[in-house]
């Protein structure tokens, strides 16, 4: 006898799809997977140790949500029973960890330095140009702008009957919270040398870990050694 089949509900989503906003937020449902697989492909291609400890908090926080459905045991609304627990919203502490984690990084820990470091005291070194660093301005404005998205996640949960109001707004302070007290930690972690220490070890040397982004610029990432080495190759064809 052939063996039941079921489906893998990571991407289900039940919506109206007579309804745009119904359909909107069938793809806001998507956000989390998506962020995901934004943080492992900037892990691997940037090797920043700062994302890799977001991404740890990310995790974290979903366990911390994991244990929470299981500890309260609350129902979804009436339209979604038996689909799990709903208190609180996944999605809407996932989404509130990441945009508040975003905003204390941008506004308090990211001190991009007023021009491109220059290597004078390193003989043979390269001395590169300085371009215009992102202003406190601008890391406030990408701040709102996550915590808008999120704002939108937490909205459709609601509207596609996936949760209750009071279950969303419990997963928002849920991830709020989180996010501080991760802040905090790592802030101590790195304050008191352990991060600088981990960069040390053999493995995080192996698989070339750094700390730059916290005071490089989010829009340099290695473009003022392209754009100067672009120039040097004009001027050679030129001579």
């Amino acid at each position: 006898m052939d063996a039941e089949l079921t489906s893998l509900s990571l991407t289900h989503v039940r919506y109206d799809p007579s309804d745009h906003l119904s359909h909107l937020s069938a793809w806001l449902a998507l956000v989390p997977q998506a962020l995901c697989v934004i943080y492992v492909t900037l892990i691997w291609s940037t090797r920043e140790i700062e994302v890799l400890l977001m991404f740890a908090g990310q995790m974290a926080c979903e366990l911390l949500n994991f244990g929470l459905k299981r500890w309260i045991k609350e129902e979804r609304p009436q339209q979604m029973h038996g689909k799990g627990y709903g208190m609180p919203s996944s999605h809407s502490q996932f989404v509130s960890f990441f945009s508040i984690s975003l905003a204390l990084f941008l506004l308090v820990r990211h001190r991009p330095s007023d021009g491109h470091q220059s290597s004078n005291n390193v003989p043979g070194a390269a001395i590169y140009p300085t371009y215009k660093q992102s202003s406190l301005l601008e890391r406030l404005l990408l701040s709102l702008l996550a915590m808008a998205g999120a704002a939108s996640v937490c909205v459709s949960r609601i509207y596609l009957s996936y949760h209750t109001p009071k279950q969303v707004m419990v997963g928002v302070a849920a991830g709020a919270i989180f996010a501080l007290l991760w802040f905090v930690s790592t802030t101590i972690l790195r304050r008191s040398g352990w991060v600088e220490w981990s960069l040390e070890t053999q493995l995080a040397r192996l698989v070339r870990m750094r700390d730059l982004i916290v005071t490089e610029d989010l829009q340099d990432a290695g473009w003022a050694r392209w754009d100067e080495r672009r120039k040097l190759m004009k001027h050679k064809k030129k001579t």
